[in-house]
């Protein structure tokens, strides 16, 4: 709280009102630092210390103008018995179990007792209460220093898109609790959770009792509370004696005094982004790894290199329909920062891995330093799936919206029924009979003036939603007052540019497109938007959020937004749509709570994030989409007969962006020069793929000539072996021909030999042997020389044949 001094805190807030008159009159009575009361005692200031009195004036003099306006319509004037800061919703944090348990008592001793806490019946419960908005943060135990991990939590980390945004270390005392009156000597029966009696058996051994195992410790107390069980006892915290009116019989009764329980503080939104350089941090991730020899040593040698330290380290199998989950999460682009490459099959050897493993792993550092940048990227490379479950402060500290609002919540503003009850019965403010009614799944905020520059077709769209709780005027170059007179909003034309900003604005909400939203900018008087809250709700980050600071006073709130969803996409409800918004320069937090309490009523998935890093992301998620659309739309795609998913589905990618105007397409790529980079990648990737497809068909046809020459050669080899074959059997054949001539010779020579002796041998016999002629004479020598010539015809006779065939 800012505290002003008496006289002159008076004097600023009260020298213009309405009821100057009556708080002159009334005693100045100081209460606690930083508060005044007006009452029976005297006037009260409340004074956020985000509030200058500057700013106080300022709202006063909108009161007085508000009920000015008041008794001119012939209305009750609103009668304001406190002024006081607008009361934020109540901030709620879901916890498992019944009032009083330790989840409870942790959940205090780290938010406080200023929060509502809501009680749900299983850990799934407080998961699905965080995803659903019905409690804005839930403290879930994790693991347990004697019991160990919390493993069902841990697929609940998965399943449900929610960031580890603090810790807390709680220390478990046991105390035995029984009906007021009752003796320990009295105690029979002591009922509580396994795991509680489990801790406690040394002491219970020496009271000789019963145990009796039941769900929930608390939920023992409040059984013997309601039914008056006498000579009965649970085992649960101090917190639950007072929930159950139950008195504590002893204290500390655990048999090992160091039980302590982390808790883990979840959120929808992560917090990594607020941690300075200096702040002790932790980060918990969630990956996968391929089934090869040295993959988890790899894995952890991404962080070991870079001397970043472990406090957690836990493996534990996991479902192959989570996996199949995730898979189909990661790839539609749910995932989170967080997310890797595609899952795998999780297949080894041809053989599906019947066991497949999550590994966790706390390191201690920011998710965004340098170091820890380098070590997720390097283990993206190895690991199929990654994601950042959260990066948040040690040892019980709080960073971001949490810490924002305990500060607030501890400097006495109220909080719901509480802070109602803290104020009084008589400290109440009257609301005029125009207030409309809240919806039940908004948050409770003041009404609002909503001005919306740019009354086209998306203006109109965020328009219909803003009218149903607060008071819209538009400005837009057409004439667009039919349309806002159907809504209920009021619309002035550009020209009435000043009767616009007359109507005492609290949000200017540029709905311009990306090009002009510069020039419209810069056109509007300075003094117009000074001390007023202005929203973008451009596609680019980067490029208004510089405009902005370089434009507005420094007295004008900045919040850079970007509604990811439009008139088409967002036809249904906003229930689950990502809504990504960027405090760049907040004073008023109350007013900036109120306008983004319109996204969270509509249950919007509020992501908070830094321009730049929208900026890198949005030229993968959005540009690369408009940028494919625009392509496909050059091609002139139709369906056909045998569309198939995929087709259908590039087809409605090209419907959907070619539906947009050409210039928001031109503005993602001219603002955002993380697209120049992206155009730049998709080039290198088109080549890539050209050059990967020539390659393959030069391929191929070397592929084919290579067979064709091979075949040739095989040919050419083969007519050769054939001519040798048939040389060789020529030749034979003519040596079988020779052969049989020699021999025929031969055989003739010696017939001729054997006659000659045979005639000589007759004529001699008839002539008594006066028959032979003289000189003619068979030798032995000629006779052995005929048979030795016979005998080589035959021999070649015999070889030739052997060659033929």
């Amino acid at each position: 709280m800012l505290v002003l001094p008496r006289t002159s805190a008076v004097v600023a807030f009260f020298s213009s009102c309405f009821w100057a008159s009556v708080w002159a009159r009334a005693l100045l009575q100081p209460t606690r630092a930083g508060a005044f009361l007006l009452g029976s005692g005297g006037p009260t200031l409340l004074l956020p210390r985000h509030r200058t009195a500057a700013s106080v004036a300022r709202h006063a003099s909108r009161s007085q103008q508000r009920q000015s306006s008041a008794r001119r319509e012939g209305s009750e004037p609103m009668m304001c018995v406190r002024m006081a800061p607008s009361q934020p919703h109540p901030t709620k944090v879901a916890f498992q179990g019944e009032s009083g348990a330790y989840s409870e008592k942790s959940l205090r001793e780290l938010l406080g007792t200023e929060v509502v806490a809501v009680a749900q019946e299983s850990f799934e419960d407080a998961f699905k209460a965080v995803a659903r908005r019905e409690v804005e943060y839930a403290v879930i135990p994790i693991e347990n220093s004697l019991g160990g991990s919390i493993h069902a939590n841990y697929d609940l980390l998965l399943r449900y898109e929610l960031y580890v945004i603090g810790e807390h270390d709680f220390r478990v005392e046991h105390c035995l609790l029984a009906l007021p009156g009752t003796k320990r000597e009295d105690v029979k029966k002591v009922m509580s959770h396994p795991q509680a009696l489990a801790q406690c058996d040394n002491y219970l051994r020496g009271m000789n009792v019963e145990k009796v195992a039941m769900y929930d410790t608390a939920g023992s107390a409040k059984l013997i509370a309601e039914g008056k069980m006498e000579g009965c006892a649970a085992i649960a915290s101090d917190l639950a004696a007072e929930a159950y009116g139950m008195e504590v019989l002893a204290s500390n009764i655990e048999d090992d005094d160091m039980n302590f329980t982390r808790f883990l503080l979840l959120a929808r939104t992560p917090v990594g982004g607020f941690l300075s350089p200096g702040v002790a941090a932790k980060t918990s991730i969630v990956f996968t790894l391929p089934n090869s020899a040295g993959a988890l040593y790899k894995a952890l040698a991404c962080f070991s290199l870079r001397e970043i330290d472990f406090s957690k380290i836990e493996s534990r199998p996991t479902s192959a329909q989570l996996l199949q989950y995730l898979r189909f999460q990661q790839t539609t682009g749910a995932g989170g920062v967080g997310a890797g490459g595609a899952l795998s099959n999780n297949r080894s050897n041809g053989e599906e891995r019947r066991f497949q493993y999550c590994f966790y792993l706390d390191f201690l550092a920011g998710e965004l330093d340098d170091k820890a940048q380098s070590a997720l990227a390097h283990l993206r490379e190895s690991a199929p799936f990654c994601r950042v479950l959260g990066s948040y402060a040690r040892d019980s500290t709080l960073v971001g919206p949490i810490s924002d609002t305990l500060e607030a919540l501890s400097m006495g503003i109220g909080n719901g029924a509480q802070g109602a009850a803290a104020a009084g019965a008589g400290d109440a403010i009257v609301a005029s009979p125009q207030r409309s009614e809240r919806r039940s799944r908004a948050r409770a905020s003041r009404r609002l003036k909503i001005g919306i520059i740019g009354f086209g077709k998306f203006g109109q769209f965020i328009s219909r939603k803003f009218v149903m709780d607060h008071d819209v005027v538009a400005m837009g170059r057409g004439d667009h007052t039919a349309a806002a007179d159907e809504m209920g909003a009021k619309f002035y034309p550009q020209f009435e540019s000043s009767d616009f900003f007359a109507n005492d604005l609290d949000v200017v909400v540029f709905a311009v497109s990306i090009l002009s939203f510069e020039e419209v900018l810069k056109s509007i008087p300075e003094k117009f938007l000074k001390g007023k809250l202005v929203v973008d709700v451009l596609s680019v980050k980067m490029h208004p959020r510089q405009t902005l600071l370089e434009t507005l006073p420094p007295d004008t709130d900045i919040l850079c937004t970007h509604p990811m969803f439009g008139p088409e996409s967002g036809a249904n409800g906003w229930a689950g749509l990502p809504f990504l918004f960027d405090r760049v320069r907040t004073k008023d937090h109350a007013r900036t709570a109120d306008f983004l309490s319109i996204w969270e009523g509509e249950r919007c998935k509020m992501v908070e994030m830094s321009c730049e890093l929208h900026d890198k992301y949005a030229a993968n998620t959005q540009f690369i989409t408009h940028l494919m659309g625009r392509i496909l739309g050059k091609q002139g795609l139709s369906r056909t007969p045998i569309d198939t998913q995929g087709f259908a589905s590039a087809l409605r990618l090209m419907e959907t962006t070619c539906a947009d105007s050409f210039e928001l397409f031109y503005g993602l790529f001219r603002y955002n020069p993380h697209s120049h980079t992206q155009l730049r990648k998709l080039r290198d990737s088109f080549a890539e793929v050209e050059r990967q497809l020539a390659a393959k068909e030069a391929y191929l046809q070397a592929k084919a000539e290579i067979a064709d020459e091979d075949r040739r050669r095989i040919l050419a080899e083969f007519r050769i072996l054939i001519q040798e074959a048939a040389t060789t059997a020529a030749e034979a054949a003519t040596e079988k021909v020779a052969s049989t001539a020699a021999a025929a010779a031969a055989l003739a020579a010696a017939e001729r030999a054997v006659g000659k002796a045979a005639g000589s041998a007759g004529s001699s016999s008839s002539n008594g042997g006066a028959g032979v002629k003289p000189g003619i004479e068979i030798s032995d020598e000629d006779a052995a020389a005929a048979v030795a010539a016979a005998e080589a015809a035959a021999s070649s006779s015999d070889k030739g044949v052997e060659v033929t065939r």
